[in-house]
């Protein structure tokens, strides 16, 4: 049983040598797109173009524990909320980013503005908007969407690479049963620690993700981060609630009411402070759903529409 929730919230959101084109009926697929690189190692993400485009792009954050890898894309593609915004015209870019235990929050949040950033610079190649991008992903990846939607950062003017240039924001998302806040999960002051070890019997797979580290210039080494107090500034800089401000994207959340990793108290959590701030937001709630199902008509055609309505303004 422990095995199974192991691999089941890996497989949540982490979905996705050289560029590959692969055609469906419908779309065409370049895998393996290098975004950057780090460490000698790059950084890739998959493209995804509908037939039809409509001169929009969705930034997919593969992702579910903080493990990204393109392994499981062949079976999310053909999902349907993955169907139903190819279907309405939005190109599609999966984004892959450095997976814990090797790499923790921080690190990964690099990752991703890098990706919104060259998606944007590049957006004339991909035939989109570099204005409205929009942005979706579940349990980590819903995590990562909430933070690029509420803290993207502007880019720098004097940047040598083009690419750092640009902003990292997007315009509008939706964020599946997602980690808001660290310090108060479950419930009012309660670490995330304790209750995911209550739910995944005694272990938490992903702590490795939070497992801050830090470059000691005296030894020379990277070491682990010791005190209690930078601990928890750091759980509170990478808890999405904490930057949560007037002018984010709109957010859409979908949460199912019986979620045991992931409490639905942790989106109602960011709802209430997205509305004190004047955020236009939304929570989709699932009843007797736990942590991931399959989509049912009703929720995709939501999940399409927040799009259409926050990214095709005006049009």
């Amino acid at each position: 049983m422990k095995s199974d929730w192991i691999k089941k919230i890996a497989m949540l959101g982490v979905l996705f040598s050289l560029a590959i084109n692969v055609k469906g009926a419908d779309y065409e697929r370049t895998k393996d797109v290098i975004y950057g690189r780090k460490h000698g190692v790059a950084l890739t993400m998959d493209v995804i173009t509908p037939a039809k485009q409509n001169n929009r792009g969705v930034i997919f954050a593969v992702s579910g524990g903080w493990f990204s890898s393109h392994d499981n894309i062949d079976k999310v593609i053909d999902r349907g909320t993955f169907l139903e915004l190819l279907k309405r015209g939005y190109t599609l870019f999966a984004v892959v980013h450095g997976s814990q235990p090797k790499f923790t929050v921080p690190e990964i949040r690099e990752d991703m503005h890098r990706a919104v950033r060259f998606i944007r610079h590049h957006a004339e190649l991909y035939k989109i908007d570099p204005v409205i991008i929009g942005m979706f992903g579940g349990s980590a990846g819903g995590h990562l969407t909430l933070l690029q939607g509420t803290d993207g950062q502007d880019g720098d003017p004097s940047a040598e690479d083009p690419v750092d240039r640009e902003s990292s924001a997007v315009q509008a998302i939706v964020s599946y049963f997602p980690p808001t806040d660290f310090l108060n999960y479950g419930k009012e002051g309660q670490h995330f620690d304790k209750l995911v070890r209550q739910v995944m019997f005694g272990r938490n797979p992903f702590l490795a993700a939070l497992d801050f580290r830090k470059f000691d210039k005296e030894k020379q080494l990277i070491v682990k981060v010791e005190d209690q107090g930078e601990i928890k500034r750091l759980l509170k800089e990478v808890s999405p609630v904490t930057h949560v401000n007037k002018g984010d994207a709109p957010a859409l959340l979908i949460h199912g009411d019986a979620d045991l990793l992931v409490p639905i108290q942790q989106s109602k959590l960011i709802l209430s402070k997205f509305k004190q701030e004047g955020v236009e937001a939304e929570l989709l709630t699932m009843p007797d759903k736990n942590h991931g199902w399959k989509a049912e008509p009703e929720e995709i055609k939501r999940f399409g529409d927040w799009f259409d309505k926050h990214l095709l303004r005006g049009e």
